[in-house]
């Protein structure tokens, strides 16, 4: 290509949403020079705080995740979808400050939120030590006025039976020097009839003080609202003409549940809305890519309201007028050669740490040392990746000896401690090391005796497990080539609709994060057990 011909490849080009599949919800997008970022929420998972990269709003690659210790982080014991929520990145005076909430409950009308912020001088790190904010709310994101003040915002939250649990938008000085919380809080925005308004975000624009929130819940109901004041403690006018962004009443559209948006401004003053979106298999059915980042392109004139093209998220944006800049695309297998986990894996409530995860000790393998049983919260051992697409599978080699029952170790394809499907070996009462499937829907297991394989006397066990749109299938190898498990399993069960539950009007159960493709061992008897991996390899079809 000629460099007159690279030069012009630009705005004919589009933004093809969502730009970041699979599970990556709650999206903070910010600009530093010519680098766009976007961070996402993570739940029970580490790395906490994924954040991606790119330099035309087109082609993103992952940088991996900020939060990557218990230093930054505590995630034992962190209940299905509690954890990370709606991480806010911004930059001021030379800094990237990174706030995120961490919420324990959100049962019986509570939430126990804590709030903290890290800095950085790079997005890469070092982060610092994290401040610990406000437990009033969740949702916070920092303002960055332009008189040098700096301002945190969240929703508030109200546990008293009978009130609006979603209490409205709290803003509160935030000392940067001294790195503390100043001043009494004042409450901004009390939202609008649609009603649960969180994820504010603040913005300076026009000589307005532009606040943007979610409302509605996260799901189909989602929306963005559009609040506007001459002054910072308001009064908030709501755009007169509605949402600037839905999909509700719109179940023919392909993304759904439009909603949790932040602004990003280009260097010619264009402007584009990062926001949370969903893919159902059918209409308003289950979403088992989970909730994933779409980019829309703002039209904001002068003194007037920001829109996007019929209120509604479109799945092709023009993009912005910029030099293409496409990242090396992600090898399909990993060889596990390097002597830190790749940045597209993730590992549920405890870090990638020596202590159970080992890739020294036999080089070019994946050593995980076994964990808890499936409903163990404080130290399971299983390292996914996400589902990115409806048709995907993960395929991986695996080592085991198993000493008994109480040793497994294989593939999975997981939603959370409740909804799973699991291919493993372990070790028969007669001795023999088998092939087992088990699936567990909502908690209640099902095994297929019938379908025990014997593998007794093989040292290395081909294992695969593929999404084909509703449907989950495993096939395995024990040198004989490929194998498939004759049963169609449900992979409807791994999505945020199914997962959740009201009991009574309040939520049991929430269901956040998206589908995962996984290795997983577990050591019951904690007697020592671990499985060497090979290579994992992900392809979507």
């Amino acid at each position: 290509m000629s460099t007159d011909t690279a030069a012009t490849a630009t705005a004919a080009r589009s933004i093809r949403n969502p730009v970041l599949a699979g599970f990556h919800p709650d999206p903070s997008i910010l600009r530093v020079g010519d680098d766009y970022y976007l961070a996402t929420s993570t739940f029970e998972w580490y790395p906490g705080v994924l954040v991606h990269h790119s330099r035309d709003l087109v082609h993103w690659r992952t940088l991996g995740g900020i939060i990557t210790d218990r230093r930054l982080l505590d995630l034992r014991g962190c209940g299905d979808s509690n954890g990370v929520w709606a991480p806010d990145l911004t930059y001021h005076d030379g800094e990237f400050h990174l706030v995120y909430s961490d919420v324990a409950s959100f049962a019986s009308g509570y939430w126990d939120p804590q709030n903290y912020l890290v800095t950085a001088p790079d997005i890469a790190g070092p982060w610092s030590d994290p401040v610990e904010l406000h437990g009033r709310g969740f949702d916070a994101a920092l303002f960055h006025d332009d008189d040098g003040t700096t301002w945190l915002l969240s929703m508030c939250a109200d546990w008293r039976p009978g009130r609006d649990r979603f209490g409205g938008i709290e803003i509160q000085q935030y000392d940067r020097v001294a790195r503390a919380l100043v001043g009494r809080p004042r409450l901004l925005f009390t939202g609008t009839p649609v009603g649960m308004t969180e994820g504010p975000h603040l913005y300076r624009h026009d000589g307005w003080y532009w606040l943007i929130t979610a409302e509605g819940g996260t799901s189909w109901e989602h929306q963005v609202t559009v609040a506007r004041s001459r002054e910072l403690f308001g009064p908030y006018e709501v755009d007169p003409d509605g949402p600037l962004l839905t999909s509700v009443g719109r179940p023919d559209l392909r993304l759904q549940k439009a909603g949790h948006g932040s602004l990003v401004r280009t260097p010619d003053g264009g402007w584009y809305l990062a926001h949370l979106t969903s893919r159902p298999y059918s209409p308003l059915g289950n979403c088992v890519l989970g909730r994933e980042t779409a980019i829309q392109r703002v039209d904001w004139p002068s003194q007037g309201w920001p829109r996007i093209p019929g209120g509604v998220p479109a799945e092709e944006v023009a993009a912005p007028d910029l030099p293409a800049h496409p990242w090396p695309p992600e090898p399909a297998t990993d060889h596990f050669d390097d002597p830190e986990l790749g940045r597209c894996w993730s590992t549920l409530r405890r870090p990638a740490s020596a202590d159970w995860l080992d890739l020294r000790s036999r080089p070019s393998y994946l050593r995980i040392h076994g964990g808890q049983s499936p409903v163990g919260r404080q130290s399971p051992s299983l390292v996914a990746r996400r589902v990115g697409a409806t048709r995907c599978s993960l395929e991986t080699v695996v080592e085991f000896d198993p000493v008994d029952h109480r040793q497994l170790a294989g593939i999975t394809a997981y939603y959370n401690t409740l909804n799973w499907h699991h291919l493993y070996l372990s070790r028969a009462d007669d001795g023999r090391v088998v092939l087992e499937l088990l699936s567990s829907d909502n908690g209640r297991r099902t095994p297929y005796p019938e379908l025990t394989v014997d593998a007794d006397d093989v040292a290395r066990v081909g294992l695969r497990a593929t999404f084909d749109g509703p449907v989950v299938r495993f096939d395995y190898d024990l040198g004989a080539g490929w194998r498939q498990l004759p049963v169609d399993l449900d992979a409807t069960i791994l999505s945020d609709e199914h997962a959740a539950l009201i009991i009574d009007g309040e939520p049991a159960a929430w269901g956040f994060t998206g589908a995962f493709l996984g290795l997983w061992v577990q050591d019951l008897g904690r007697d020592g057990a671990y499985a060497d991996f090979d290579l994992a390899t992900y392809r979507e079809h």
